[in-house]
């Protein structure tokens, strides 16, 4: 096909998929449905290999979907379908528009060694040491993380700039919300990588995809044998260079009619831009100068169904609250003294957890109480980047599964609502030393009136006043006490996490004592 509508399809399909990913990590309001989330992600092709080794289920299997999709038509998934390559594809196009010397590509002969080396440097250290380096490396993660770290922020400030503005005049239909950050530490492999892609798409276009990511060399390889691919037609090609110019892979060596498969990404701009109509893409015969082969409507029309789904939208249940608390005059002198860090719920251990976790922050970035921080020193070097629970900036509601559903690497294994109530992530653990009902003979329970399961109640303690004991058999560590607890900088309650989660006993529920009259007394 030599027509300028493969281009535009694919510009306004990549539109929709970079829409569609965009929405889904800047939606502070969790307006889209878990569900629909999934959509999105089966197509990704290292969280879905992920899955499918964790599950052993066909149902897992869209990286078969992508092999199949590079077996037909080359590596269409970068162009179509990966939110880094269809953001890299933005930057170039902004590069191009401020200078347009960086439109002007050429082609430049492939880093076959770089690329291949860290292919296998990737794949070897993945079978060996797990997943920390293929994590970084993912496409899908380095997007995620972007969005997490940079986009939502963004997006928020953006809403209390107009929350702010409707204000003065009254109106208060778009509400403040506070834009929390992370530990500064946790920024450097995201500022490492948004400068590295984005100045690599910026002034060398594809660069990025073709040198250093392992997915895009993987779907090269494959793309070697793909039935549909980018063709030159010697008879009416003029070698005039511009293919060549305006091809973000750098691929297409026009002076020998080649173009490299491995490195192209079918783009389709080399179709658009030729004027002589010498470049289609369709099925490569033995003369290279086959007709090609007419468009699958059928399989069109069936990806555009899909990514209309995603624009159903409902409405999520809102977090709590904080407890009031009386403020500590005293500084409390006792350390936490954690064993372990608290990983979310459906993670089954932290050594499943951290084998399988790609710190793609799409748990995150859905979490409605924002309890979820990317890792620092919490999993060591392993799980950098990786969600841990933070109890010191809000905890976990007791109502809320979004973090088990959204996640596309079976890494957070989805739980039942009831089956999460009775999940125990972590073990409460108090503090007497630190507590202001002994150091300041201060009145508090902000913990006790905090916790769902009662697993933390109030004795007395002397005179009038009561203070803090725990039952440890029906505490799940939400770390609704640990983030209630007023004092500082440490707390005299805390949850310590569990190396493997257990099952909490179901907490009694006591009738109450008083009872109700039968008739109105008046």
């Amino acid at each position: 096909m030599t027509s300028s509508f493969l281009r535009k399809f694919r510009i306004l399909f990549s539109a929709l998929i970079l829409i569609c990913f965009i929405i889904v990590f800047a939606d502070f309001k969790s307006l889209v449905p878990a569900k629909y989330i999934d959509y999105l992600l089966i197509p990704q092709f290292v969280p879905s290999i992920l899955s499918f080794v964790s599950l052993k289920s066909l149902a897992a299997s869209g990286f078969i979907f992508v092999l199949l999709l590079t077996l037909l038509t080359g590596r269409t998934y970068c162009s179509f379908l990966c939110p880094l390559g269809i953001g890299q594809d933005l930057f170039s196009r902004i590069g191009g528009r401020i200078r347009k010397k960086f439109r002007r590509y050429g082609y430049k002969k492939p880093h076959t060694i770089l690329r291949y080396s860290i292919l296998a440097v990737t794949l070897a250290v993945t079978l060996i040491w797990g997943i920390y380096m293929l994590t970084l490396l993912d496409p899908y993660s380095i997007f995620g993380r972007f969005m997490t770290y940079f986009g939502k922020p963004a997006v928020l400030g953006l809403n209390n700039f107009v929350s702010g503005i409707f204000g003065k005049f009254g109106n208060y239909s778009v509400p403040h919300v506070p834009v929390r950050g992370f530990q500064l530490a946790a920024y450097t492999i995201p500022v490492f990588f948004f400068l590295l892609v984005g100045t690599l798409s910026f002034i060398k276009g594809r660069l990025y995809c073709n040198m250093v990511c392992p997915v895009g060399t993987f779907l090269g390889l494959i793309s070697k044998v793909s039935l549909l691919r980018i063709k030159i037609n010697e008879k009416t090609c003029t070698r005039c260079g511009r293919c060549a110019v305006r091809c973000k892979s750098s691929c297409i060596d026009f002076l020998h009619y080649d173009v490299d498969v491995t490195r192209c990404v079918d783009c389709f701009n080399c179709i658009q831009i030729c004027p002589e109509k010498a470049i289609s893409y369709g099925v490569l015969n033995a003369n290279n100068q086959s007709e090609p082969v007419t468009e699958d409507a059928g399989k069109r029309k069936f990806i555009s169904q899909v990514i209309l789904l995603l624009f159903g939208f409902s409405r999520l249940a809102k977090s709590q609250d904080k407890e009031t608390a009386p403020h500590p005059s005293k500084m409390s002198t006792v350390k936490e003294n954690k064993t372990y860090p608290v990983c979310p719920p459906g993670a089954g251990s932290l050594e499943s957890f951290n084998k399988k976790c790609t710190a793609c922050s799409l748990c995150i970035t859905a979490c409605p109480n924002h309890v979820l921080q990317p890792a620092v020193k919490e999993y060591g070097l392993i799980g950098f980047m990786q969600p841990v629970m933070d109890y010191h900036k809000s905890f976990c509601t007791y109502n809320c599964n979004v973090c088990t559903e959204v996640c596309p690497t079976d890494a957070l294994k989805p739980l039942l609502l009831d089956a999460k109530k009775l999940t125990q992530i972590g073990k409460v653990v108090f503090i007497k030393d630190n507590c202001i009902v002994k150091t300041e003979k201060t009145a508090c329970g902000a913990c006790s009136e905090s916790c769902p399961t009662k697993a933390v109640y109030m004795v007395p303690y002397e005179g009038n006043l009561v203070i803090p004991e725990t039952n440890q058999d029906i505490c799940i560590g939400c770390g609704h006490c640990e983030y209630a607890c007023p004092t500082k900088p440490y707390k005299a309650i805390f949850v310590d996490g569990n190396p493997v989660h257990a099952a909490a006993k179901k907490p009694e529920v006591k009738e109450s004592e008083i009872t109700s009259p039968t008739e109105f007394p008046f």
